[in-house]
């Protein structure tokens, strides 16, 4: 395996500690930090907030963009908007960052995991059109679980490390039995399918920029929709939901203190204005990883998708099995190159263990045989 990290630091120009990921700031970052801190408009009103959801929905070719303070918190209003309540039921994929599954938890819904197919290591169509078929009816236009009775109000699909998942054929389902798409689009920034970019697939998507992600504000997330009233009660529950007003303190119903601050909106616009240059960054770097494992026996470089541009967030490879996983984790870790297993499957944490599950025979293989690598824009 020294061939593989001698690879890895030769790529990064290093012996030193190769970290995962972390953030690049090579634009305009420290000269708009410094306006906004000279405005003193540093919390949630200033113009680089507004600034930065025009350009995002712009960028993503949304009608509406409304910044949030994380990914989770874009995730959790998104369901509040997709009308989840408590005891209904989200559809979503075992395989994926906790996130999607604290969000639908804090709302007091319950998430039921589908299986995800192999190649995009997102939620299968496939899965979730026999889960539904088995397990569910409509009834007065309302998707049923008949196994617990409950409403299956909405459907989570996850972009994994930036590679877009079947969201078209998802869509297609989704719509047949009256769920509401929300896609979890944290990781897939500057990803399309079929020549669209993730999460403008569903009614709303939802993006993460916490400090691994491809462009990074610190913290801080974004929602996005064409849906007018969407946009417009998001941004109100988001703003603690108060009435609009020149002095006056009244607001008409429980809302969160999820609104992105411009100190940290300051920051992502200049990120924004490098994202081209990132996403073509990481493609030079993953054409060079699929040349040299396609030499290494039992790893196997993960490619972007059929009909898919891919961010290539976080690069990744299959290993053969758990024990050669192990093995490989073990030893790039010990000489400075950082690796890490993908996910521990949502269903088998102590919170979810029993949530109603589809077979999952490819998010088990997967668990036991994908490790990131790293995946830094290279300067």
């Amino acid at each position: 395996m020294q061939n593989i990290v001698n690879f890895i630091q030769n790529t990064f120009n290093t012996k030193e500690f190769i970290p995962l990921h972390e953030p690049r700031f090579i634009g305009n970052e420290k000269k708009y930090l410094n306006d906004c801190i000279d405005s003193t408009f540093v919390s949630s009103v200033g113009k680089y907030v507004d600034q930065f959801e025009k350009e995002f929905a712009k960028k993503v070719g949304s009608k509406y963009a409304i910044a949030t303070v994380n990914g989770t918190a874009a995730l959790h209003i998104s369901l509040i908007l997709a009308n989840v309540n408590k005891d209904d039921e989200v559809i979503t994929q075992p395989l994926t960052f906790i996130a999607t599954c604290n969000a639908i938890s804090y709302i007091g819904a319950k998430p039921v995991f589908v299986d995800v197919d192999l190649d995009t290591m997102g939620l299968s169509p496939s899965s979730l059109e026999s889960f539904l078929d088995e397990n569910c009816e409509l009834i007065d236009e309302v998707c049923i679980n008949k196994t617990t009775n409950n409403i299956i109000k909405a459907c989570i699909p996850m972009h994994t490390f930036g590679h877009p998942c079947r969201i078209d054929e998802i869509k297609d389902i989704c719509d047949k039995w009256n769920i509401t798409l929300v896609e979890d689009s944290a990781e897939s920034l500057g990803s399309f399918y079929k020549e669209k970019h993730t999460g403008t697939f569903g009614k709303l998507g939802a993006f993460s920029f916490n400090g691994n992600k491809i462009i990074t504000s610190g913290g801080g997330g974004i929602i996005v929709t064409d849906d007018a009233n969407l946009a417009k009660k998001a941004k109100h529950l988001t703003t603690t939901a108060k009435v609009p007003h020149p002095f006056e303190y009244v607001h008409d119903e429980i809302g969160f203190n999820y609104r992105m601050p411009n100190l940290n909106a300051a920051l992502i616009v200049a990120q924004l204005e490098q994202l081209d240059t990132f996403c073509n960054n990481k493609k030079e770097l993953a054409l060079e990883y699929e040349s040299f494992f396609k030499d290494i026996e039992d790893i196997d470089f993960i490619k972007q998708p059929k009909n898919s541009i891919s961010n290539y967030w976080l690069q990744a490879v299959i290993l053969k099995d758990s024990k050669k996983r192990d093995e490989f984790l073990e030893y790039t870790n010990k000489n400075g190159v950082m690796t890490r297993p993908i996910w521990k499957l949502m269903n088998e944490l102590e919170m979810f263990k029993d949530s109603q599950s589809s077979e999952l025979t490819n998010s088990k293989y997967l668990e036991q045989t994908v490790v990131n690598i790293p995946s830094s824009v290279i300067l």
